[in-house]
């Protein structure tokens, strides 16, 4: 049997590698830059950890881990012969993979609650699995590359947020466009239509604009209950158009009999007036635009302030970050009043925009540098100090490990895209030298082990 595996995972090779380590490397060192520390979390979680917190279109798409033993013992076979899924489920598994990061993390500040000091900034990198149907953008297994920061109310720490991700993609070379609303708006709308029971609905509806269009989610409201009356006060709202300002000055006055709403478009204000203050000129804060968007909704239940999300101009590709504020979230473990804000960089999906745009720089994806060339025995033992200080030199270095033929060794320097080979014969041990042959140019020259560390240095 061909082996193969599952739909929405993928190998990645060494060269997908040293790319993915570029992505995850630059992300790691603008988050250290801001004062984040890294943790970690298990691949499995509790369901009573997971289930509840994305709402029930993400509870489908958890994916659930059988008990270990006997489990099926625990089922009798009048459950068995009804043959429903979510009842066996929850009796046959405790356990499921996590869909993102943000609930471990809330539940890891619960448990870890006496060892932090607050604000806690933490970033963490690790895969995460959603039993969604895979598409192009759209995997089973992929990674996330999560920054949060816990125990501070301040906008501060929004508008820090938005300056990771701008100098995240100004370092990769990818022009985006950071989108910004917020949930206390969304709720001020639900209110002022008379809708307010309807808001995790509404929200839902207005963040699919961009996929199926007004017609179809003015036709997913009606399905939800909203009048055609309360659908024609959402137009103006879904469709707003004009600046920041001027979007800010128009939902305002919407809003103007919703205190929440209106805390909503205060907040919206100070984060943009932090990042574009009007005499800015050239010394803008940000190198993207950042743009007030109110379709933005983000699905999950747990934001309840400012929500971000992040889309490459330059490729056509879904959401690659995005995040936002979640004052309730440790509340569901039993720690109320603990709010957080955070973002999520989707790096599989920068990995595909950077893979499309060939933005990685060429010392990000070399491997070996320099091949040393196996005559024998004899000239292999000549070779090997050598191969030890070009090594200590922090030239990556490789010996061919069989006295094979020439024409092989270069092959494999070749096809492993290796830019210098080493060889020392009879000729060179007698000079106490090697020949240093650059594969780009064809050009060899005879140096001294230091004279060839300096020239593939330089």
């Amino acid at each position: 049997m061909k082996p193969s595996i599952p739909k929405g995972t993928r190998d990645f090779s060494p060269m997908e590698m040293a790319k993915r380590n570029y992505i995850f490397d630059t992300i790691k060192q603008v988050y250290q830059l801001y004062g984040f520390q890294q943790i970690e979390t298990p691949a499995m979680e509790t369901l009573q950890t997971l289930m509840g917190k994305y709402g029930e279109e993400g509870d489908k798409l958890l994916f659930k881990v059988l008990n270990s033993g006997d489990f099926i013992s625990e089922v009798s076979d009048e459950e068995l012969q009804e043959r429903n899924a979510l009842h066996l489920a929850a009796k046959l598994c405790e356990k499921g993979l996590r869909y993102d990061l943000t609930v471990p993390f809330a539940r890891y500040v619960v448990m870890h609650r006496d060892e932090l000091q607050l604000p806690f900034k933490r970033y963490q990198m690790q895969p995460v699995w959603r039993a969604d149907r895979p598409q192009k953008g759209r995997y089973r297994e992929f990674w996330q590359f999560d920054g949060d920061i816990v125990g501070s109310d301040s906008l501060l720490n929004e508008v820090e947020l938005m300056q990771i991700v701008d100098t995240v993609f100004t370092r990769f070379g990818v022009r985006v466009q950071i989108k910004i609303n917020n949930r206390k708006i969304l709720t001020g709308i639900a209110e002022v239509i008379g809708a307010a029971d309807k808001i995790v609905d509404i929200t839902v509806a207005i963040d699919k604009l961009d996929k199926i269009g007004l017609d179809n989610v003015n036709q997913e409201l009606r399905e939800d209950g909203l009048s055609e009356e309360q659908i024609a006060k959402l137009q103006p709202i879904i469709t707003l158009e004009g600046t920041n300002d001027e979007k800010l000055d128009t939902i305002a006055d919407v809003l103007k009999d919703s205190e929440i709403g209106l805390k909503g478009v205060d907040e919206i204000r100070y984060i943009l007036s932090a990042l574009c203050p009007v005499d800015c000129g050239t010394s803008a804060v940000l190198h993207n635009e950042i743009q007030l968007d109110l379709t933005l909704a983000r699905g999950l239940n747990y934001y309840t302030g400012a929500i971000f999300e992040v889309k490459a101009l330059d490729v056509q590709i879904g959401s690659i970050t995005g995040g936002g504020r979640y004052d309730n979230l440790t509340g569901i473990f039993g720690m109320p009043g603990i709010s957080g804000v955070g973002i999520s960089f989707g790096v599989d999906r920068i990995f595909d925009v950077l893979n499309a745009l060939d933005c990685y720089p060429k010392d990000a994806v070399v491997g070996t540098q320099l091949l040393f060339i196996n005559f024998g025995e004899k000239e292999t033992a000549y070779c090997l100090p050598a191969v030890a200080k070009a090594r200590q030199a922090g030239i990556r270095t490789e010996i061919y490990p069989d006295s094979a033929k020439m024409k092989k060794q270069m092959s494999y320097a070749n096809a492993k895209q290796i830019p210098f080979v080493a060889l020392a014969g009879e000729n060179e041990m007698a000079e106490g030298k090697l020949t240093l042959k650059n594969m780009l140019t064809g050009e060899q020259q005879l140096v001294t082990i230091q004279e060839l560390i300096t020239s593939i240095q330089s």
